[in-house]
């Protein structure tokens, strides 16, 4: 039987939950700049012993809480979730038996047998947004599938959200109706494929 992923894919308010981060090097470097790419006002603080240059600018642009100092388990309190991505395995493992103990949602750099969650690919234009998994298996294809989707998906797309939004809230009936309505004004958005004709 053919392998599937079988991951569920959520937007999370990372504005309203607690984050924490663990690491000042490059990979937290990048954990924190997609996290913020995607989310600017995610509430974030990040540990670590030392700190890149840019990882320290990052933090202060988008009012993320820098912590200098060693990882201790006191810094998982009142969490939502916790990214690891320190150079120590010793310490990544250890920042997850911690967080599983707590029943906290763990990501743990480069060890997907360790993660709760994945930091996929995203694609961002206004308010639509395209998360993009590989199932852990390969980080560059969804990268390459990011840009393949931003460039085909129209520039135009956010306004006609707005525009849908507000024929949304004009119309009258319960529910179901407006599903139905909503469905009838959408249908042009499908893409026909050969099978369909």
């Amino acid at each position: 039987m053919e392998e599937r992923n079988e991951l569920y894919p959520v937007f999370l308010k990372v504005n309203k939950l607690n984050i924490l981060v663990v690491g000042g090097g490059q990979v937290g470097h990048e954990k924190l700049h997609f996290l913020f790419k995607s989310s600017p006002n995610a509430n974030v603080e990040i540990v670590a012993k030392w700190f890149l240059p840019e990882t320290e600018e990052l933090a202060k642009k988008h009012g993320a809480k820098l912590t200098k100092g060693r990882y201790r388990r006191k810094y998982l309190k009142n969490r939502h979730f916790v990214v690891a991505a320190t150079n120590d395995a010793k310490l990544n493992k250890r920042v997850y038996k911690h967080a599983k103990k707590r029943y906290l949602l763990a990501n743990i750099a480069d060890t997907p047998e360790l993660c709760d969650f994945y930091m996929g690919g995203i694609v961002n234009k206004g308010h639509v947004k395209i998360a993009i998994s590989t199932n852990g298996k390969s980080p560059t294809a969804a990268k390459r599938l990011r840009q393949f989707f931003e460039e085909v998906i129209p520039e135009d797309v956010n306004q006609m959200v707005e525009n849908l939004n507000e024929y949304r809230s004009t119309i009258k009936g319960d529910f179901e109706a407006k599903v139905e309505q909503m469905n009838s004004i959408t249908e042009s958005l499908k893409v026909k494929n050969k099978s369909d004709d």
